[in-house]
């Protein structure tokens, strides 16, 4: 997505081989004409698709996750990083590891509102190691619902997720595919 990469070149900084910091558009500001166009794409792709809920994890992946399902005409679902004492009972739960931070956390998932007759879009922010894309997943499957595919903002083509991500049979959808990262330096795949 030309609008996306554009804005990654404007305003992303690119700290090292692994790290592309993009907090004045999407992890700590968030650009809402740009959400909505990301919005419309992811919607525009997974169309017919048969999506009945569109899943993301907090924080980041919220904003986008949000639109696409303004999109799609359908409710978003926010898969928590944090154990609450009001989110309790019916949920399913499984542990992933971030590459961004470098630690792990146990990724919840209220059964009250995904079951088997859903089928759900994971719109995530970043994809590198396919780690949490891969959490979003079982925890979906646990809830019995199918998954229409895998919807990435900037993907880190790099590593391994998309790889892993496809041998297990899954649509991902990734609107900015870098090729390089490097101090200063950010490239996309051609």
């Amino acid at each position: 997505m030309k609008l996306l990469e554009d804005k990654i070149l404007a305003e992303g900084r690119a700290l090292n081989s692994s790290t592309l910091k993009v907090d004045s558009f999407i992890n700590h500001q968030v650009d809402p004409v740009l959400m909505d166009a990301i919005g419309r794409e992811f919607a525009c792709h997974f169309k017919n698709a048969g999506v009945t809920k569109v899943l993301t994890i907090e924080s980041s992946g919220i904003a986008p996750a949000v639109y696409t399902a303004m999109h799609l005409n359908v409710p978003m679902i926010i898969l928590k990083k944090q154990t609450s004492k009001i989110l309790n009972g019916n949920v399913a739960q499984t542990n992933i590891t971030s590459f961004t931070k470098g630690t792990s956390y146990e990724l919840t998932l209220s059964l009250d509102y995904v079951n088997p007759s859903d089928t759900v879009l994971i719109i995530d922010d970043f994809l590198a190691n396919g780690e949490a894309a891969t959490g979003a997943v079982r925890l979906a499957k646990a809830a019995g619902a199918k998954i229409a595919g895998i919807g990435i903002l900037i993907e880190k083509s790099f590593q391994k997720g998309r790889q892993k991500l496809l041998d297990q049979g899954y649509d991902v959808y990734s609107l900015a595919r870098i090729a390089r990262l490097d101090e200063g330096i950010i490239e996309f795949v051609k």
